[in-house]
Protein backbone atom coordinates (compact mmCIF):
# COMPACT_ATOMS: atom_id res chain seq x y z
CA UNK A 1 0.00 0.00 0.00
CA UNK A 2 1.36 3.40 -0.86
CA UNK A 3 1.69 5.79 2.02
CA UNK A 4 0.29 9.25 1.75
CA UNK A 5 2.77 12.05 2.14
CA UNK A 6 2.29 13.90 5.38
CA UNK A 7 1.22 17.46 4.87
CA UNK A 8 3.36 20.08 6.53
CA UNK A 9 1.99 21.43 9.79
CA UNK A 10 -0.10 24.54 9.51
CA UNK A 11 1.85 27.67 10.38
CA UNK A 12 1.27 28.78 13.94
CA UNK A 13 -0.46 32.04 14.37
CA UNK A 14 1.37 34.41 16.57
CA UNK A 15 -0.75 35.49 19.50
CA UNK A 16 -1.49 39.17 19.47
CA UNK A 17 0.60 40.99 22.02
CA UNK A 18 -1.49 42.44 24.81
CA UNK A 19 -2.06 46.15 24.56
CA UNK A 20 -0.89 48.26 27.47
CA UNK A 21 -3.69 49.54 29.62
CA UNK A 22 -3.77 52.02 32.48
CA UNK A 23 -5.64 50.96 35.60
CA UNK A 24 -6.21 53.56 38.26
CA UNK A 25 -5.94 52.15 41.78
CA UNK A 26 -7.43 54.84 43.95
CA UNK A 27 -7.46 54.37 47.72
CA UNK A 28 -8.78 56.36 50.63
CA UNK A 29 -6.76 55.61 53.75
CA UNK A 30 -7.66 56.20 57.35
CA UNK A 31 -4.50 55.74 59.38
CA UNK A 32 -3.20 52.28 58.51
CA UNK A 33 -6.56 51.18 57.13
CA UNK A 34 -7.46 51.19 53.44
CA UNK A 35 -10.95 52.53 54.01
CA UNK A 36 -12.00 52.59 50.34
CA UNK A 37 -10.25 51.00 47.40
CA UNK A 38 -10.83 49.04 44.21
CA UNK A 39 -11.35 45.70 45.96
CA UNK A 40 -13.93 47.04 48.39
CA UNK A 41 -15.78 48.88 45.62
CA UNK A 42 -15.85 45.70 43.48
CA UNK A 43 -17.18 43.82 46.52
CA UNK A 44 -19.91 46.44 47.05
CA UNK A 45 -20.90 46.11 43.39
CA UNK A 46 -21.07 42.32 43.73
CA UNK A 47 -23.13 42.57 46.94
CA UNK A 48 -25.52 44.91 45.13
CA UNK A 49 -25.83 42.44 42.26
CA UNK A 50 -26.20 39.26 44.36
CA UNK A 51 -27.85 40.62 47.55
CA UNK A 52 -25.55 38.33 49.51
CA UNK A 53 -22.04 38.61 50.91
CA UNK A 54 -21.52 34.89 50.34
CA UNK A 55 -22.60 35.01 46.69
CA UNK A 56 -20.64 38.23 46.13
CA UNK A 57 -17.52 36.63 47.59
CA UNK A 58 -17.96 33.55 45.41
CA UNK A 59 -18.38 35.68 42.27
CA UNK A 60 -15.09 37.45 43.07
CA UNK A 61 -13.21 34.26 43.95
CA UNK A 62 -12.71 35.14 47.61
CA UNK A 63 -13.72 33.45 50.82
CA UNK A 64 -16.83 34.48 52.68
CA UNK A 65 -14.69 35.34 55.70
CA UNK A 66 -12.48 37.68 53.67
CA UNK A 67 -15.52 39.39 52.14
CA UNK A 68 -17.20 39.75 55.52
CA UNK A 69 -14.03 41.26 57.03
CA UNK A 70 -13.75 43.75 54.15
CA UNK A 71 -17.40 44.80 54.52
CA UNK A 72 -16.98 45.13 58.29
CA UNK A 73 -13.79 47.19 57.88
CA UNK A 74 -15.50 49.43 55.32
CA UNK A 75 -18.59 49.93 57.47
CA UNK A 76 -16.43 50.85 60.49
CA UNK A 77 -14.43 53.36 58.41
CA UNK A 78 -17.52 55.24 57.20
CA UNK A 79 -19.72 57.68 59.11
CA UNK A 80 -22.70 55.50 58.13
CA UNK A 81 -22.59 51.86 56.98
CA UNK A 82 -22.42 51.00 53.27
CA UNK A 83 -23.95 47.54 53.73
CA UNK A 84 -26.82 46.23 55.81
CA UNK A 85 -27.57 42.58 56.44
CA UNK A 86 -30.73 40.81 57.53
CA UNK A 87 -30.50 37.51 59.38
CA UNK A 88 -31.80 34.40 57.64
CA UNK A 89 -35.12 32.89 58.48
CA UNK A 90 -38.36 32.15 56.68
CA UNK A 91 -37.59 34.78 54.04
CA UNK A 92 -33.87 33.91 53.84
CA UNK A 93 -32.35 37.20 55.00
CA UNK A 94 -30.13 39.08 52.63
CA UNK A 95 -27.69 41.91 52.17
CA UNK A 96 -28.17 45.31 50.57
CA UNK A 97 -26.24 48.49 49.98
CA UNK A 98 -27.43 51.50 51.89
CA UNK A 99 -27.78 54.91 50.27
CA UNK A 100 -24.23 55.58 51.49
CA UNK A 101 -23.01 52.39 49.81
CA UNK A 102 -24.71 53.23 46.53
CA UNK A 103 -23.34 56.78 46.66
CA UNK A 104 -19.83 55.55 47.49
CA UNK A 105 -19.75 53.23 44.46
CA UNK A 106 -21.15 55.92 42.15
CA UNK A 107 -18.66 58.56 43.37
CA UNK A 108 -15.70 56.16 43.15
CA UNK A 109 -16.53 55.10 39.59
CA UNK A 110 -17.26 58.72 38.57
CA UNK A 111 -13.87 59.89 39.89
CA UNK A 112 -12.17 57.08 37.97
CA UNK A 113 -13.98 58.01 34.75
CA UNK A 114 -13.24 61.71 35.15
CA UNK A 115 -9.56 61.05 35.83
CA UNK A 116 -9.32 58.81 32.75
CA UNK A 117 -11.09 61.40 30.62
CA UNK A 118 -9.19 64.47 31.80
CA UNK A 119 -5.82 62.72 31.65
CA UNK A 120 -6.41 60.84 28.37
CA UNK A 121 -3.66 62.66 26.42
CA UNK A 122 -1.04 62.06 29.11
CA UNK A 123 -2.25 58.46 29.55
CA UNK A 124 -1.80 57.89 25.80
CA UNK A 125 1.75 59.30 25.99
CA UNK A 126 2.55 57.12 28.97
CA UNK A 127 1.19 53.97 27.33
CA UNK A 128 3.16 54.76 24.16
CA UNK A 129 6.33 54.21 26.22
CA UNK A 130 5.38 50.61 26.98
CA UNK A 131 6.76 47.86 24.71
CA UNK A 132 4.17 46.00 22.70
Amino acid sequence: MPTAAASPPAPRRRAAAPRPELKLRMRVTLGDTNAIGPGKVALLEAVHEHHSISAAAKSLGMSYRRAWLLVDELNRALKSPAVTTAAGGANGGGTALTEVGLRLVALYRDIEAQAQHHCRDDIAKLLALVAR
